[in-house]
């Protein structure tokens, strides 16, 4: 289970987050919806311990992230896997050598780490594209190696930041359903950063309003389409002010 209690956190003079809490169950993907630049990315970092609070904690299976010492964190990582919204992979690499990078930080012979990233790749559909490098690939197939690269690490949460940006809608709507089969693959506890309601609607057990620094509504996907909130209401029909 992973908690954001009464999360605050601010860069400067700009508060982002002012008391962001949230709570996602074991074995749920829990969506995070909101505007650009209202802290969603902000929120997921702190997870993994790559922002630091002002005030408040993420606890992940009562563990508080922030008092972590450095082994206590890594450990925590070990459990986590973090795809980054621009799949941030390493180009002098191949496929293969980026889905195999964190697994080489573990005690892992050569046959097995081979086979996890068979096995990882096979679950994107990107089996033979080993020996490619990053440049080869379309946007989309880039997006696939950095969620092959997470699971392949066999993580009890993902994390996903904004996974189906600049991405047309059928190569979006691919990402969707590998994120919704990583799930049932590997029974992952999941948290979704996104501004594409179709995306949240299709792999989102639950979704998450982020509004000025807070949780402004979160329910089921159901809830959230007959919200009569104003502000989720305008939000997800993508109505101007």
């Amino acid at each position: 289970m992973i908690q954001f209690q009464d999360l605050q956190k601010s860069f400067g003079a700009k508060l982002v987050l002012a008391g962001f809490t949230l709570t996602v169950p074991d074995q749920e993907t829990v969506v995070i919806i909101g505007y650009s630049g209202t802290g969603k990315s902000v929120a997921l970092k702190h997870v993994v311990g790559l922002l630091q609070p002002d005030a408040g904690d993420v606890i992940v299976d009562g563990r508080a992230v922030s008092t972590l010492e450095r082994d206590a964190l890594m450990a925590l990582r070990r459990d986590i896997g973090f795809v980054f919204q621009f799949a941030a992979l390493f180009d002098s690499m191949t496929v293969f050598d980026n889905v195999a990078l964190g697994l080489r930080r573990r005690d892992l012979s050569d046959d097995e780490i081979a086979e996890r990233v068979r096995e990882a790749l096979a679950v994107v559909d990107l089996t033979g594209a080993e020996e490619k490098y990053p440049a080869e690939l379309s946007g989309g197939m880039r997006k696939r190696v950095g969620i092959a690269r997470a699971i392949a690490l066999r993580p009890r949460y993902l994390l996903y930041d904004e996974p189906t940006t600049g991405l047309d809608p059928v190569t979006s709507a691919v990402i969707d359903q590998l994120m919704v089969r990583t799930r049932e693959h590997l029974g992952v506890t999941g948290i979704v950063v996104t501004h594409d309601m179709r995306s949240a609607y299709t792999v989102g057990d639950r979704i998450a309003m982020l509004y000025e620094g807070r949780i402004r509504q979160v329910g089921t996907v159901a809830q959230i389409q007959q919200t009569e909130d104003p502000v989720v209401r305008q939000f997800i029909e993508g109505r101007p002010a």
